[in-house]
């Protein structure tokens, strides 16, 4: 049972279907109380890739158990919710309709406040949890399957600023595409790190995308750094020669992080930001997070770095976000809301155009408040 200071934070449930795994999180203002998830990555290893109408169908068959399960996990009614926050985007649109759908039908039958928010956003917010209030202004770097992006907030509820993204390949792509190519498997970013430990990153010299002079100074690009390694690769099986794969995975996942950690570093010494948080599916991985802290400490900045689980998509890291806003005061989100799957970083939730206030709950329906949920 929580005490009494804690009574009195939101207590908010979050669902994340954007990708391949069903999340649902519940937090009592910072305290994060349950993190469930269902996962089909499996259901699409044997295609090397995440299938949208495979994760969409996952998805509708996971929701409610997995609902249950984090409210069981957590120790409350969804009675006693605050409200219901949802990923709204970016993401696979089918799979995010599920989501939203599955959020709008409980919000309802509960009269609770619904909650839309972006996916980004969420990675950022998710730290909450592990480590308190985020530092305003906090620099982000996200790196996942889908994203690799620097992101500058100043107000995870209202002011998130696009400072760099990828222009090609996200970070999480390559790392599954070159683990395809050495038929290491799918995901390829945990089979990549767990290879890369025991070869030499100094190995191969693999090429570190927009690092010229004239190139964008955030911006990332990795689709040079997938081809120069899959031809090296190849070179070598052409001329019959066994292919170091430990030294490969670790050349290549160094060239990564090194592109990555550079550029966020720069980031916060040029904007004057002295805390750099990591999240996304990516940040799980070790180097990273041993690179990232070197580089930091060198430059006197604090680093944050979620725990790994909560690095990966989950539904915690909505409900975080979700919590933010009702803790704020952000207007809730209308029945009308739709999944957006290309939902820009700049809009960290998707208000009501007629109400300013959470506690203004006329966008319930009146039959709602009935309480139809039992």
């Amino acid at each position: 049972m929580a005490d009494g200071s804690m009574a009195d934070e939101p207590l908010v449930l979050g669902i994340e279907t954007s990708c391949d795994e069903t999340g649902v999180g519940i937090v009592r203002g910072t305290t994060l109380l349950a993190d469930a998830v269902a996962s089909s990555v499996d259901e699409h290893a044997r295609f090397g890739g995440v299938v949208p109408e495979v994760a969409s169908r996952a998805h509708l068959e996971a929701m409610v158990p997995t609902i249950d399960r984090a409210l069981k996990e957590a120790g409350v009614s969804a009675r006693d919710l605050d409200g219901i926050a949802v990923t709204a985007g970016p993401g696979l649109a089918g799979a995010l309709l599920v989501g939203v759908s599955a959020a709008k039908a409980y919000a309802y039958a509960l009269g609770k406040p619904l909650y839309g928010v972006n996916h980004l956003a969420s990675h950022i917010c998710v730290d909450q949890l592990e480590h308190g209030a985020l530092p305003e202004p906090t620099m982000a770097l996200l790196v996942s399957g889908g994203h690799s992006s620097l992101l500058l907030s100043t107000d995870i509820t209202s002011d998130v600023r696009p400072m760099g993204s990828t222009i090609d390949d996200a970070a999480g792509e390559a790392f599954d595409k070159i683990a395809r190519v050495l038929d290491l498997g799918f995901p390829g970013g945990p089979v990549i790190d767990r290879y890369a430990r025991e070869g030499d990153p100094a190995a191969i010299a693999f090429p570190r995308g927009l690092t010229g002079p004239r190139d964008p100074v955030y911006d990332f690009s990795f689709s040079g750094l997938k081809t120069a390694v899959a031809r090296w690769i190849e070179a070598k099986r052409a001329a019959g020669e066994e292919v170091p794969v430990r030294d490969v995975a670790a050349s290549f996942q160094e060239a990564v992080v090194d592109v990555l950690t550079r550029k966020a570093v720069r980031a916060c010494r040029d904007e004057g930001v002295d805390h750099l948080m990591i999240g996304g599916g990516v940040a799980a991985n070790s180097r990273l997070r041993a690179l990232a802290q070197e580089r930091c400490e060198a430059a006197g900045i604090r680093l944050r770095v979620p725990r790994p689980k909560l690095c990966t998509d989950n539904g915690a890291m909505v409900a975080s976000l979700g919590a933010e806003m009702v803790a704020r005061g952000r207007a809730a989100s209308d029945w009308d809301l739709s999944a957006d799957s290309s939902l820009p970083v700049t809009d960290p939730h998707v208000p009501g155009t007629a109400h300013d206030h959470v506690h203004d709950h006329d966008h319930v329906h009146e039959v709602s408040k009935e309480n139809l949920y039992s």
